[in-house]
């Protein structure tokens, strides 16, 4: 006696679910590759992008002397990963800056009291306009500046081996024919230009400094030419006041 076919049960080809499979990899792989984009070069020298800036961390720290406000951050990020990849720990004595290698060893100082901490920076931040580091709440409460929540301060950078003030690099001094201020760094050519463009409306000597790491070339956008350290600094002041409070100091061949 013959079945009707409604009742036999057909089974699925194997090319369908070979197909499914393959299908299933690939979406898996896009999900993968848009959530965790590949980064190439040494961890946290590569330039990037937080609050819709663009921040090119500096290679060395020598010679690097700042000015400004300081700010903490204690348990909402307790626990949390930090730019370095380790735990940020509230009770250490770490920090966050924006654009200092990580790793590097700091002196901090409470400009109003006179006190002192040394910390190591393993962060990026802090974010917010006008302020310069961002202290982990042991520090800030060795600085006395918990209870106001921010403080004058003055960072140094330190030679990790002597616990002294980091001299300048000799061979970047040496080859340096002036000063120049980068506002940005991109790896887009248009971008680079296009706010160099910007720039030219209000700022002298604007110029593209195109720079390839061997994997990747960055078009880092700089600001005026200077021979002394006093004129550059005068001039990082007036860009800051202009709402270019991001910008660095990096000595430039001619």
């Amino acid at each position: 006696m013959s079945i009707p076919l409604k009742y036999v049960k057909r089974q699925p080809s194997i090319k369908w679910w070979v197909f499914i499979f393959i299908a299933m990899v690939m979406a898996m792989t896009m999900i993968s590759g848009c959530a965790a984009p590949k980064h190439s070069g040494p961890a946290g020298t590569r330039p990037y992008r937080a609050m819709g800036k663009w921040y090119a961390p500096m290679a060395r720290a020598g010679g690097f002397v700042e000015e400004g406000l300081a700010s903490w951050y204690g348990g909402k990020f307790h626990g949390r990963k930090t730019a370095s990849g380790e735990t940020y720990n509230m009770y250490a004595l770490t920090a966050a800056h924006k654009t200092l290698p990580l790793g590097t060893m700091v002196r901090v100082t409470n400009r109003k009291n006179g006190k002192s901490v040394v910390v190591r920076i393993n962060d990026r931040g802090p974010f917010v306009h006008g302020r310069i580091i961002d202290l982990s709440y042991t520090a800030a409460k060795r600085l006395d500046i918990v209870k106001n929540g921010t403080g004058k301060v003055r960072i140094v950078a330190l030679d990790s081996k002597t616990g002294q003030p980091a001299p300048p690099e000799p061979a970047e001094t040496a080859a340096a024919e002036f000063f120049t201020l980068q506002v940005g760094s991109f790896t887009n050519a248009e971008n680079a230009y296009k706010l160099k463009d910007e720039l030219d409306d209000t700022y002298k000597n604007v110029h593209v400094s195109v720079l390839n790491d061997g994997v990747e070339t960055f078009y880092r956008v700089r600001v005026g030419r200077y021979n002394s350290r006093e004129a550059i600094e005068s001039a990082k002041s007036l860009m800051a006041a202009g709402g270019f409070d991001n910008v660095f100091i990096v000595a430039e061949e001619l």
